[in-house]
């Protein structure tokens, strides 16, 4: 069951984003926001190459009969590497993410997803070490850093949910390389909370009228 932000929403938090004041409008018309920590990395990494281009329903039974597929639904990295590509694909998994939850298992097999390798990195060399990964982009790592390890200063600009709610909100008409830097130095104000500011901006996205 999601629990309420158990570290993120103090008076500090709240302090430093509310002296943006459109973000302080959107803080208060939100809802509390919940908490997605996870310790299996690993495990949101399956997910998330499974639901690459797909939606979130499609994506959803995919994965299940992925997991299916393993004792006690749970697909070990010595499992994965073992099972057939013909099994892998009755799950629903084109032959390309095949080689990439392959690619995942491989690098977890090998130790690089355990909490001792990865929680001692800063987000960058994060997400420098697991874009390593074949089939596993900079956006893949921001949103893992995000939500499975709620690392509090993370800023997807590549996000298009994050880029339409700043240019909603802020009146924002740049786009490429001038709006993502138009979103930095707008951001610069949530430091080192914009994890936070951006679960906000994503949920008002939510609240809103297209």
């Amino acid at each position: 069951m999601s629990e309420q932000y158990p570290d993120y929403m103090t008076s500090e938090v709240m302090a430093v984003l509310s002296s943006d004041p459109v973000l302080a409008g959107i803080i208060r018309n939100g809802k509390p926001l919940e908490s997605s920590r996870s310790e299996d990395i690993y495990f949101k990494m399956l997910s998330a190459i499974v639901s690459q281009q797909l939606s979130t329903k499609a994506a959803a039974t995919i994965f299940a009969r992925f997991k299916g597929l393993f004792p006690d639904s749970y697909p070990h990295p010595h499992l994965v590497l073992e099972t057939p590509d013909e099994t892998l694909r009755s799950a629903g998994l084109s032959f390309q993410k095949i080689g990439y939850v392959r690619n995942v298992a491989a690098f977890a097999q090998g130790g690089n997803l355990e909490h001792s390798v990865i929680d001692v990195m800063e987000d960058e060399a994060l997400i420098q070490h697991l874009t390593q990964i074949k089939g596993v982009g900079r956006w893949t790592v921001e949103m893992l850093l995000m939500f499975a390890l709620e690392r509090s200063d993370v800023l997807p600009v590549d996000d298009l949910g994050i880029q339409n709610a700043m240019k909603r909100h802020y009146g924002l008409e740049e786009n490429g390389r001038a709006l993502k830097a138009r979103m930095l130095d707008i951001a610069e104000n949530w430091r080192p909370y914009r994890t936070v500011a951006c679960k906000y901006l994503w949920q008002s996205l939510d609240n809103s009228p297209d």
